[in-house]
């Protein structure tokens, strides 16, 4: 009391020191004390008694402790606030003279200066205007103390070179007068961002201030041509005088000039010979006439005997000829108009095609949730466990597959987004149309990005969106162009990745898997049916047959079966050589057995292979040719067993070895709802697979196989076999040959290319070509170039969509970008948009072509080069007018995915002769380019005219073929997609049949409370490692000996999880670790084959007796 009274009595006295005295007293117990704070103390202090007098009406109202310690505290604090304050101040002034910007905006930013309105976009004017308020402060006089107000009305003072300040006034203080204060600086500032915002402001009117301006200037040239208008309204007298004079002027010369031409022509003459030659003519031409009807009927037999020979001898010439004739394609280019019948065809096969696409996007989902389904069935079936997981995947496999994949394709047609009626979301549109299309037609780009991709992404990338941009090849044009994909990819690959030939074998190439996926789906999923599916069922059907050739195998098996049958550790130990097995006779018959049976077997599924050449997709056997021709070119050393191996692992063990191996996992089998392969069928199928594969590598049986070198010599005799096979698969036509499509072939086709694409697959396409654009187009003028900037950045989900909340954790997201749009694929180069674009040949050919056939058809002559320089008359025109009127009008009635681009229909609306002008000119460009000849009179383009007649009867006949054919895909997706729906059913009434069953055994409550009851009773299990170790249970325990498993407790006890089991271990009583069981992963080890795992990373545990434990503790099994 004392000390607080003396610290009350020095605030008073007004003494500084002997208040600092007073506070650092020991009896006063006050914290924080600085001596050179000590005014500060004075000033607060002193203060906060003066407040305290005043709020309690008593002057002489006195300190207490707390009220000191805070003042002291405060003190401090505004010494603290104080010093970061004037350093605040001490950078602004030095980023200042720096002049550096960035410096200065973050000095003025800083929260110990405290000052307002600063704004990033004025960084550079508050830099400049500071430092001409420096350049303006007069003075110089290099003191090192500036004085700072600061909060509470009190002066502190700051040494500029040591950057220490204090509350006392240095002796002989002058204020240094070239350092900017915080007044200064907020003055500043307040003005330049009052500056920028008056700115911003006058911006953001910029349309009212022209609006404004506009008005005013309109009122300008108003007055000043209506003062014109007045000038010329006065004049109007005089104006009319001139006019009349001039009119008058002109007309008489021009009648002296017809007068004196009049006069000088013979009018008598020349109406003489016109009237008789008229006389003449006419009886002439009826005297012919009259003759002609005489012989009505010889005439008609003469034309029609003539009309024949000359149609027939024009279309072989049309057929056959080298360059046939202008006259002869004239007869004949009506071929390529387009009827009623093909407009028909064409929206069906377009129908079919979505709905097929559609149908294999279902069926692919719905057959991996069903597999899935078969597991967890499977699993049920033998263990009676996580009943719960199988129940609600069989609720999310009905919801999900109904009606998922349709309500998504409906999505995008109800909603904005990338079909939006607006002109930024159609020029969106077609940018991706144009994109897709060059990715389609060009592989090089798709060949390139594949292989600038890690493996695991390009594998996705492959499966979703390449297959997506060629429909499943569902037609003849897709089909060519994803294999010309394919041949470039693989020559690229081979080119740039494989640097020894056996890398093809041993690696996992890009290309190569892509293929055989490609092929082993529904393009070739029937052809591996036809060849396999009779010898497979031969085989599965066959219920004595028991194939296994792996004495270690069969040795395992052997225990395992005996452990689970008697529930007791066998004695022979569970690590064994092929050696030790075959030691055993029970190993040595079985072994016996089965190789007898395999090689008999085996023989029959070589007899189907190597017979079934012709049944091989053609783009699987195409692409054998590719593999070994190109890697024939990059190693020409090789030998032709060598090639042919490698196509044998094409052919053999990549696209037919996995069908063998699971024949129900590629529809190479018919299984009835809840059928699966049993273990010992799938044991012999894959033993098969393997012999056939070391036949078709020339591989013998040694080392660790030693066992099978009895059947080396059947290997070598069956490799013989396959290599002939292998020769015959590669003897293909090339592609042109085979589709008879080339560059051209879109042109004749009626309608454009349509894909069905998901928004998630155009996104990372999109994102995939920016990443990797130099890589695949490294050339500046790649086409590709332009329409990526034609797209600018990879838009959201939800842009593209029209809805969508935006946020990345949006559940729907996924379901969002899974939404399918249909793109109707056009060349952006086609026609250009101006006489200044960059035109291909390709491009002007094919519309210079288009002309010429609309020409031709209306205008005869020799040659080409006759018909653009001979004017048509009044008649042609009139003709082709009306045939551009009808074209025009079935146009209109024309879908929208069948429309012609527009510029095809601004060359619709010119004249005949402006189309003969536009030919001109495109046969000049192609004169330069090279195409086309002008001295043969452009026959080149003739010839390419009488080609598109002949591929028109062949696109007709393929499309009704196509049409066949998916309507025979269609009928047989709709099949496989009702056999789905039946396991469905019958999956949801096998788990009905296992609730009821195991709610009448007691193993499930019915009712929420029941089962939490029932979980609560239920008791661990105790065991030490010795009794665990003599029940065969435990094997050991690493770092412990047997004699201290006394000593270590195992306590099991079931979880509120169905099928999850909580060990704990104990060691001399001590708790040791805790190790979560989870019973579905034992059984997936037991049907694995895994006979052994580890506890705690330490306890070695038989994996077979601890199911068969808790099987009978805990499930009374």
């Amino acid at each position: 009391m004392l000390a607080i009274g003396l610290i009350n009595e020095s605030l008073d006295e007004g003494d500084t020191k002997k208040t600092l005295q007073a506070l650092q007293t020991p009896a006063a117990k006050l914290e924080g004390v600085a001596p050179k704070v000590a005014q500060h103390y004075q000033d607060t202090l002193l203060r906060a008694k003066r407040e305290k007098a005043q709020d309690t009406q008593d002057e002489t109202a006195v300190l207490w402790l707390d009220e000191i310690q805070d003042g002291i505290r405060k003190a401090n604090k505004d010494t603290e606030e104080s010093q970061r304050f004037s350093l605040g101040i001490l950078a602004i002034n030095e980023a200042v003279d720096h002049g550096d910007v960035s410096r200065t905006l973050s000095a003025l930013r800083s929260p110990d200066v405290g000052l307002y309105g600063v704004t990033p976009e004025c960084a550079a004017t508050y830099q400049q205007e500071l430092s001409e308020v420096k350049k303006r402060a007069t003075g110089g006089n290099g003191s090192e103390w500036v004085k700072h107000w600061v909060r509470g009305g009190y002066h502190y003072y700051h040494n500029l070179r040591t950057k220490e300040g204090g509350w006392d006034e240095p002796a002989e203080f002058v204020q240094n007068d070239t350092q900017l204060s915080r007044e200064e600086i907020q003055s500043t500032i307040s003005g330049v961002t009052a500056a920028y915002n008056r700115e911003q402001l006058w911006l953001a009117n910029e349309n009212l201030i022209m609006r404004l301006q506009a008005r005013c200037r309109g009122y300008l040239v108003r007055q000043e041509f209506n003062s014109r208008m007045n000038f010329l309204k006065k004049q109007v007298p005089a104006i009319t005088c001139i006019q009349s004079q001039w009119r008058g002027y002109k007309q008489r010369k021009a009648y002296q000039i017809r007068l004196d031409y009049l006069h000088a022509q013979k009018d008598q003459v020349v109406k003489i010979q016109s009237m008789t030659r008229m006389y003449q003519a006419r009886r002439r031409y009826r005297d012919r006439l009259q003759y002609f009807r005489n012989h009505i009927n010889d005439v008609v037999k003469i034309q029609a005997f003539i009309r024949a020979n000359k149609a027939r001898e024009d279309y072989k010439t049309l057929i056959n000829a080298e360059n046939p004739p202008m006259a002869v394609v004239r007869k004949f280019v009506h071929l390529l108009d387009q009827s009623d019948q093909d407009f028909q065809e064409e929206l069906e096969l377009m129908k079919l095609r979505e709905e097929v696409v559609t149908l294999i996007r279902s069926n692919q989902q719905l057959e991996n949730d069903l597999n899935l389904m078969d597991i967890k069935i499977g699993l049920l079936v033998k263990n009676k466990i996580t009943l719960q997981d199988v129940v609600s995947h069989s609720k999310k496999l009905t919801k999900k597959n109904k009606e998922q994949l349709s309500d998504m394709m409906m999505l995008n047609k109800q909603r904005g987004g990338l079909k939006a009626l607006s002109k930024e979301k159609r020029e969106k549109l077609e940018a991706y149309q144009h994109l897709f299309y060059l990715l389609q037609t060009n592989p090089t780009y798709l060949a390139k990005l594949i292989f600038q991709m890690p493996q695991n992404k390009s594998t996705k990338f492959m499966d979703s969106v390449i297959f997506t941009l060629y429909n499943y090849a569902s037609n003849q044009r897709e089909e060519y162009l994803l294999l010309r994909l394919f041949q470039t990819a693989l020559q690229e690959e081979i080119k740039s990745k494989v640097d020894q030939i056996h890398e093809i074998v041993t690696g996992n190439p890009t290309v190569i898997k892509m293929v055989v996926s490609f092929n082993r789906g529904a393009r070739g999923q029937n052809a591996l049916r036809q060849i396999l599916g009779p010898v497979v069922k031969e085989i599965i059907d066959d219920k004595s047959l028991n194939i296994k050739t792996d004495p270690v195998d069969i040795y395992k098996s052997w225990v395992n079966q005996m452990e689970s049958q008697t529930g007791e550790a066998s004695k022979l130990p569970y690590d064994v050589t092929p050696e030790q097995a075959l030691s055993h006779e029970e190993v040595r018959m079985r072994l016996d057995a089965s190789i007898r049976n395999m090689r008999t077997v085996t023989d029959k599924f070589l007899s189907a292979i190597i017979s079934s050449v012709d049944k091989i997709p053609y783009g699987m056997r195409f692409i054998a040719k590719v593999l070994k021709d190109s890697l024939h070119d990059k190693f020409p050393d090789a030998g032709e067993d060598e090639l042919l191996k490698i196509v044998g692992n094409l052919l053999y063990y990549r696209y037919m070895n996995p069908a063998i191996v699971a024949p129900d996992a590629f529809d190479i089998i018919d299984l009835s709802a809840g059928g699966q392969l049993t273990t010992d069928q799938r044991r012999n199928l894959g033993s098969i697979a393997k012999m056939l594969q070391h036949a078709a590598s020339n591989k013998m049986f040694m080392g660790d196989n030693a066992h099978l070198s009895i059947i080396n010599e059947y290997l070598l005799q069956s490799y013989q076999k396959f290599r002939r096979f292998f020769q015959a698969a590669c003897e293909v036509p090339e592609l042109q040959d085979k589709f008879n499509i080339d560059e051209y072939s879109d042109l004749v086709t009626l309608t454009k290319p349509v894909i069905y694409i998901s928004i998630g697959e155009i996104i990372n396409t999109h994102t995939l070509l920016l990443d990797h654009q130099d890589a695949i187009a490294p050339e500046h003028n790649d086409p590709i170039h332009e329409l990526l900037d034609d797209l600018g950045e990879v838009p959201t989900i939800e842009s593209l969509i029209g809805e969508g909340s935006g946020n990345v954790n949006d559940p729907n997201r996924e379901m969002l970008a899974k939404t399918e749009v249909s793109l109707t694929l056009t060349n952006k180069f086609d026609v250009p948009g101006d006489e200044n674009a960059e035109m291909d040949a390709r491009t002007i050919l094919l519309n210079t072509k288009r002309l010429i056939v609309d020409v031709i058809r209306f205008q005869p002559g020799e040659t080409l080069t006759e018909i653009l320089a001979t004017s048509a008359t009044s008649e042609q025109e009139a003709e082709h007018h009306r045939a551009m009127q009808k074209r025009a009008i079935r146009d209109a009635k024309t879908p929208d995915k069948m429309k012609k681009s527009v510029s095809v229909k601004e060359d619709g609306n010119l004249n005949l002769q402006g189309k003969k002008e536009k030919i001109k000119a495109g046969l000049k460009k192609l004169t330069e380019l090279g195409p086309v000849n002008a001295k043969n009179k452009y026959q080149e383009l003739i010839n390419d005219i009488a080609k598109d007649i002949r591929n028109q009867r062949r696109y007709r006949q393929r499309r009704k073929a196509e049409l066949v054919k998916l309507q025979q895909t269609y009928s047989a997706l709709n099949s496989k997609a009702t056999f789905y729906g039946e396991q469905v059913d019958y999956y949801k009434s096998y788990i009905k049949t296992c609730l009821d069953n195991l709610a009448s055994k007691g193993k499930v409550s019915k009712k929420p409370g029941e089962m939490k009851g029932k979980s609560s009773k239920k008791i661990s299990l105790k065991y030490t490692a010795a009794r665990l170790h003599e029940k065969g249970v435990l094997l050991e325990i690493e770092d412990l000996q047997g004699n201290q498993f006394k000593n270590v407790i195992f306590e099991i006890s079931p979880t509120e999880e169905v099928g999850d089991f909580e060990v704990k271990a104990k060691f001399m009583g001590v708790q040791m670790e805790t190790f979560m069981l989870h019973y579905q992963d034992l059984l997936q080890l037991q049907y694995e084959g895994v006979a052994v795992m580890k506890l705690f990373d330490r306890a070695k545990v038989n994996v077979n007796l601890l199911i068969f434990l808790l099987n009978k503790k805990f499930y009374g099994k």
